[in-house]
């Protein structure tokens, strides 16, 4: 038996994993040789585990979101439930069904080894029973989001493969223009192989003139304008992410929190503090540091401080009926280049 277990936040890398292996494992019949297992039905794991692939020689097993290795949550009185729900399952002999189905898999192991091949895909894990005798009998396998460098790597090679060439700076910008998500920048990439064809090279310009931008990036582009005290160019980019039906209260929370980060890099720096720390910021977005202190420069400590309460107080007068969302933004960024 092949047993994985496959979890992360890199679901394209992740569904290709699954692909391949479901290639490899041959032709699937619903219901007879592969199964589908969910949260609904896991219940019925050992059951299909134990009943044989008619007319095949393997079975496929794919469990997905199961729930049998989500993080509880602890509270006091949830600590006291599941104390009480423990003592009354250990009266009545019972086990959990994480435990029930790990203690079949290391017992029947031989037995299943030649039938079955079972695959677990979850969004995140806890290391619970379950999770160690897979890590024991078969294979985990955590699909982080990419760092820059691999990105930027696989970017080329997509490239390479159409006969198209991008240089790193102009990947790198692709990442910071649609993200870390694989899955969309194979899609951006796409469409700049096909725009430029074969032999041509992929350029900044041409990033700019096809590709979509996430929010975050496109919030990047207002501050620089407004810390450059470009009001017109600032209120454009604003305008524009309204235009394309971006909601208002969604960039007023973007904004807010990419001013909170600009506001952390002031207090780190001035207790000469790590600022990635400080940000709190992930492995796969360090590379946007530089981006991040190079902005907060345009900025005095007194005005992220200012620009934030102005945030939070619009929020609050919008939500008591003494203001529209776009009205307020639009004062907050003139306000601030009139100073």
């Amino acid at each position: 038996m092949a047993i994985y277990l496959m979890y992360g936040e890199e679901t394209y890398l992740l569904e290709a994993r699954i692909k391949k292996i479901k290639k490899e494992f041959g032709e699937q019949i619903l219901g007879i040789n592969y199964i589908q297992i969910d949260e609904t039905n896991v219940d019925s794991l050992i059951a299909n585990l134990e009943t044989p692939a008619f007319g095949f020689p393997k079975k496929l097993i794919i469990a997905k979101n199961t729930g049998l290795f989500k993080k509880e949550k602890k509270s006091a009185s949830k600590t006291s439930k599941v104390k009480e729900e423990k003592k009354k399952a250990k009266t009545q002999k019972e086990m959990p069904i994480q435990e029930k189905i790990a203690n079949y898999l290391q017992t029947n192991q031989k037995e299943l080894n030649e039938t079955v091949d079972l695959i677990f895909i979850e969004q995140e894990v806890e290391k619970n029973s379950l999770y160690q005798v897979i890590e024991k009998i078969g294979e985990v396998k955590e699909f982080a989001l990419l760092k820059l460098p691999e990105l930027i790597t696989n970017l080329k090679k997509i490239c390479n493969a159409y006969k198209v060439t991008i240089d790193d700076a102009s990947a790198k910008y692709l990442v910071e223009c649609s993200g870390t998500n694989m899955q969309d920048l194979i899609n951006e990439i796409r469409k700049l192989i096909e725009y430029k064809g074969e032999g041509g090279s992929i350029t900044k310009e041409d990033i700019d003139k096809l590709c979509i931008k996430q929010i975050q990036a496109i919030i990047f582009d207002l501050t620089d304008n407004l810390g450059k005290r470009d009001i017109k160019s600032a209120l454009e980019v604003l305008h524009g992410l309204i235009l394309n039906k971006e909601p208002v209260q969604k960039i007023l929370v973007t904004l807010y929190n990419h001013f909170k980060k600009l506001y952390i890099i002031k207090i780190a720096e001035s207790y000469g503090k790590d600022v990635a720390t400080a940000m709190n910021l992930k492995p796969n977005q360090m590379f946007l540091v530089t981006k991040y202190k190079t902005q907060a420069r345009y900025f005095e400590k007194q005005e992220l401080r200012d620009i934030l309460e102005e945030l939070v107080n619009l929020d609050t007068n919008y939500k008591t009926g003494l203001i529209d969302l776009e009205i307020g933004l639009e004062a907050i960024l003139c306000n601030y280049c009139s100073k």
